[in-house]
């Protein structure tokens, strides 16, 4: 195994594979249906990467040192027999984790199969538990209810569950203590997303952004919080636990700390497109050298040029200008 690292000594350990663009749900922040409408073209199913070739480009980046893929969407369990997939990418040597990002309205139809295929983690977006604002918020009239028996077949089946739940300013702010609440009770993580300006379409700016000291503030009157120390280099949330339990709440902080010094994460899109960040603009076609005649040594050494001449660290540099002056890829696009 070669281990390879970028322009600032990041190693590449995590994998985010992207394996639809589609999604059921149209959430203000990320596909509104202003851009996302009726007549929004998706990828054609020619133009998605196979499992066959998800498979052999895994195989790859795991031999570059990845050992943790999530796979992502859109929302991927609209990618049919997914499951499939899953069993795939458990059978590779040396791959130790694999999770998936959902919006978990397909999940408790999914949950016993994902399981089944060899899936161990999922984390669920929900943004509310209030029944009108969830449904004002997902704009495609889904209740809290259906993603919380989701949850739910989840961890009877025997799948670790966490719940990430972006904040907005005046869209949800006002439930971030009734969601800790909840799933504390529940003994499930919950993290808090600081509102993050992926994309184009989502109207992003720095007055809409809730810090995470400001949740902090909010559960602090309500909870008694110990940190906990990060359990691996390049981990994401900055994690709290509820103290005597082993209930536990983190924060994602793109905005307010970021944590580009540690990230490890390369990402594949649906279309077979790598990127080095989040926050990019271009990415590099990996469809187009799976589809050739390019054998898998030729192709790793593609990955390693890459990721050796790798300098992202938008969130340190972001500002409010170039917030909104820089082409950024869409979320649905890229995958979390």
């Amino acid at each position: 195994m070669s281990v390879i690292t970028d322009k600032f000594g990041r190693p590449l350990k995590d994998l985010r594979i992207s394996v639809i663009d589609r999604c059921n749900f149209r959430c203000r922040y990320c596909m509104p249906k202003e851009i996302f409408g009726r007549d929004f073209v998706f990828m054609p199913r020619e133009q998605l990467l196979s499992f066959e070739e998800i498979e052999r480009l895994a195989k790859i980046f795991v031999d570059l040192g990845v050992r943790k893929i999530r796979l992502t969407g859109g929302e991927p369990l609209m990618r049919r027999d997914l499951p499939l997939l899953i069993k795939k990418l458990t059978a590779i040597d040396q791959l130790e984790d694999i999770g998936l990002t959902t919006n978990g309205s397909l999940l408790g139809h999914s949950a016993a199969k994902l399981k089944d295929a060899g899936l161990q983690r999922v984390n669920v977006s929900l943004d509310a538990l209030d029944e009108e604002l969830f449904k004002s918020i997902n704009d495609s009239g889904v209740g809290p209810e259906r993603v919380l028996k989701g949850i739910q077949k989840a961890k009877e089946v025997g799948l670790e569950v966490k719940v990430n739940m972006v904040v907005k300013k005046g869209m949800n702010d006002h439930e971030v203590v009734p969601m800790a609440a909840y799933f504390k009770e529940q003994g499930i993580t919950l993290r808090y997303i600081e509102f993050m300006d992926v994309g184009q379409t989502n109207g992003w700016d720095f007055s809409k952004v809730i810090t995470k000291k400001q949740i902090y503030e909010q559960l602090k009157e309500q909870f008694d919080l110990e940190a906990v120390d990060p359990a691996y280099l390049g981990e994401v949330a900055k994690r709290y636990r509820y103290v005597g339990t082993n209930a536990e709440v983190g924060f994602i902080t793109s905005v307010s700390e970021s944590f580009c010094s540690t990230c490890t994460r390369a990402r594949i899109a649906a279309d077979g497109k790598m990127y080095t960040c989040l926050f990019a603009e271009n990415g590099f076609d990996f469809r187009e050298l799976l589809r050739s005649d390019k054998t898998d040594d030729e192709i790793k050494d593609e990955v390693i040029h890459i990721w050796n001449n790798r300098t992202d660290r938008y969130s340190d540099e972001r500002t409010e200008e170039s917030a909104k002056s820089r082409s950024k890829i869409e979320m649905s696009y890229i995958g979390g």
